[in-house]
């Protein structure tokens, strides 16, 4: 990203902000700006506001945007000099679908027991084997 700021303080990641998303995500080495750093704070940022109260589905959006952002990026083998960037984005890819299903089995609403009408606790009038008994012949 041209022109975007990379900054990381460790000492803010108890705060549920930028520092503590790039800790969890390890895009921690922003020395080298964008050479570096995965995402721009600007990203994570618009990222987190997108998502407020949600801290896991922010965290997924960041890595979904990393795994598109190195999907293309070619392993690079110069003399003895080489570079692997297809393991360091394999490495968020399985992050990335561990969250996603740890995040899409939060997602599923369990319903509460049923309270009877009015909420009153009292069981269903119609319930499964009402009509079994000994006289029916129907056990």
């Amino acid at each position: 990203m041209a022109g975007g700021s990379y900054t990381y303080e460790p000492g803010k990641i108890q705060e549920e902000g930028k520092d503590r998303m790039r800790f969890e995500l390890g895009d921690t080495m922003v020395e080298g700006g964008a050479d570096t750093s995965a995402l721009a704070d600007e990203e994570i940022l618009a990222i987190l506001s997108m998502y407020p109260r949600r801290w896991k589905r922010a965290k997924l959006a960041c890595l979904e945007r990393i795994c598109r952002r190195f999907a293309y990026e070619p392993d690079t083998k110069e003399g003895p000099l080489s570079f692997s960037l297809g393991d360091r984005a394999r490495l968020w890819r399985e992050d990335y679908e561990k969250l996603k299903k740890e995040v899409s089995a939060g997602a599923v609403n369990v319903p509460a027991p049923f309270l009877g009408a009015g909420g009153t606790g009292n069981p269903p009038y119609f319930h499964t084997g009402m009509m079994q008994n000994a006289r029916s012949g129907l056990e």
